[in-house]
């Protein structure tokens, strides 16, 4: 590679925003550790496959977080260098080592470019016989979604497209058929003319249901009739509805699933919810619990991803206040965020015949698009978004709310309706105490969304009154004209919610210190009966004392 070609390489790295999973950097300013090298060869010829791309790049001089050439002094000896391909290849899978190592001399300092190839079709890279892979700019183990979707490409595997032998054109329910070619002509409203003249065999060909007029596993799956689940043994094509929190009641449906999705969402009690919000409305606002193309939408999700491959069935639980929504299989994308900010169709589908076959028929969004449509309805209507609980391999499970969870963040949405989709999700991570990274919660603070109280983050309301002195000191004098005195801890309790949390609390404890002494010795209104400045008491300066002292006293026998 010419020095031309690595110069545009690097300069193109340098760019990025960010460490991406197949760019990664390092400072390496004199050494750096040979495991951690091993494992980023791993990981990033790992995603370079996963990515489809020829080549990863791991560059060392470069500071990781502004991209600043610093130069490194990794290795100068080229002889060394070059060692370090065969003590790489002694450790990984079928002796993979970097394609080529590279040296730049710029003028801030040398820059190390190591090209490390892309995993082999079919196989994961190990390094030491555990296998990497990358979260954004973390390194993390390959999760085992990962691992099978590298191994799958040497067999081409897709359940949901096999034939089965035995299955005939008869062993499909004729009214799923029909509600599937009135779904297909929603979708494809062009072809509504055509349709009507396609016969049966036709029109499942031309969706993409059967192949050649051979009956799948897709075709069981969404029209087979329900004696006719069989055929899939001994996956489990089975949708199963839970009542939770109430006297338990349960459902148990099967094929076809153009049919019995909406028969489990019959199922779900989506009752009427009222709420207030922050716009001047005297009435509140009322919604149905959850929104029909949601629940829909998550549903039809679950069976367009469900691992069929594991035997089990597709769950849904219904809670008073929340719908959860499980099938077997990991979620693939490497988070929620990833899918919602790049909204574009994922490299890999568990089941991609399956996935095509239900977007024609309507039942799902075009494939890419659905999580980031399903959080703007959630966004819109001011609910808490979907929690997506992704950490176990096996299982992925979906949360949908069906009430508030912070009367704040419902208020700011309503009153921020141009937030865009990231700092919504930022802001819903606060309402339910799922960790954000710095860069998160310091983008709430900028907007003064949140506040720090005792240690912890809080969504705060934005419409705290601005109060003066004068205010203030209306209000301790009439507290303590109403109960005959008032102790510190009264006025604290009086004052701190008029107060934005926004202001440290110590600050806020000070500023009311500050207010009740000006009080006493400036305007001479009130006075402490009490020994104790942290235990003070005080009444107005009118008042006489020994009856005060009195009350006081009596106040604390009771």
């Amino acid at each position: 590679m010419t020095e031309q070609e690595l110069n545009k390489i690097l300069t193109d790295a340098l760019s990025l925003p960010a460490e991406t999973e197949i760019v990664e950097f390092k400072e390496a300013k004199e050494s750096y550790d040979f495991g951690k090298l091993g494992k980023y060869f791993s990981a990033l010829s790992n995603e370079a496959n996963l990515k489809g791309k020829s080549c990863a790049w791991l560059i060392f001089g470069v500071e990781n977080k502004k991209h600043q050439i610093i130069g490194s002094r990794y290795r100068t000896s080229r002889k060394d260098l070059d060692s370090l391909k065969k003590e790489i290849g002694d450790k990984t899978t079928q002796s993979i080592s970097f394609m080529e190592i590279y040296e730049l001399q710029k003028p801030e300092g040398r820059v190390v470019m190591f090209q490390i190839p892309a995993a082999p079709h079919g196989i994961p890279v190990s390094f030491e016989g555990f296998y990497y892979g990358r979260l954004n700019e973390s390194l993390i183990a390959l999760n085992i979604e990962k691992i099978d979707r590298i191994r799958n490409q040497a067999i081409g595997a897709d359940w949901s497209k096999n034939i089965v032998p035995d299955a005939t054109i008869d062993d499909l329910d004729a009214e799923a058929i029909l509600k599937a070619r009135e779904q297909f002509k929603l979708k494809h409203p062009a072809l509504k003319d055509e349709v009507d003249s396609w016969n049966d065999v036709t029109f499942l060909n031309k969706a993409k249901i059967t192949l050649n007029g051979k009956i799948t596993n897709t075709a069981i799956l969404l029209l087979g009739k329900d004696e006719s689940n069989h055929f899939v043994s001994p996956a489990i094509a089975q949708i199963t509805w839970v009542l939770k929190d109430a006297p338990e009641g349960y459902e148990h449906f099967h094929t076809p699933f153009i049919l019995t999705v909406e028969k489990t969402l019959d199922c779900i009690r989506n009752t009427r919810y009222s709420f207030m919000v922050n716009d001047n409305s005297l009435y509140p606002k009322e919604v149905t619990r959850y929104d029909k193309w949601v629940i829909r939408e998550l549903l039809q999700n679950c069976v367009a991803h469900q691992d069929y491959s594991k035997r089990s069935r597709i769950i849904v639980l219904e809670y008073n206040d929340r719908l959860i929504f499980q099938n077997a299989g990991s979620f693939i994308p490497d988070s929620v965020e990833e899918v919602i900010r790049h909204n574009s169709p994922q490299d890999y589908y568990r089941n991609p015949f399956l996935a095509q076959a239900m977007v024609n028929l309507n039942m799902i969004e075009t494939v890419g698009n659905g999580i980031k449509k399903i959080f703007t309805i959630q966004k819109e209507r001011l609910f808490p978004l979907p929690t997506y609980d992704i950490a176990d391999e096996t299982h992925t499970r979906v949360t949908v709310y069906g009430k508030l969870l912070d009367e704040n963040y419902t208020n700011i949405l309503n009153n921020n309706p141009g937030l865009s989709l990231e700092e919504v999700i930022a802001l819903d991570k606060v309402q339910k105490k799922i960790p954000l990274n710095e860069a998160e919660i310091q983008h709430l603070r900028d907007l003064k969304f949140v506040a720090e109280n005792k240690g912890k983050l809080q969504i705060i309301a934005d419409d705290y009154p601005d109060l003066s002195y004068q205010d203030y000191k209306q209000m301790i004098l009439d507290l303590i004209t109403k109960n005959g005195s008032a102790t510190r801890e009264d006025i604290v309790n009086l004052l701190m919610p008029t107060m934005s949390p926004v202001m440290p609390i110590e600050k806020r404890q000070r500023k009311i210190s500050n207010i009740t002494a000006k009080l006493a010795s400036d305007d001479k209104k009130i006075r402490n009966i009490s020994n104790s400045t942290k235990s003070s008491v005080w009444v107005l300066n009118n008042q006489d004392t020994k009856k005060n002292s009195k009350k006081q006293e009596n106040s604390s026998k009771k």
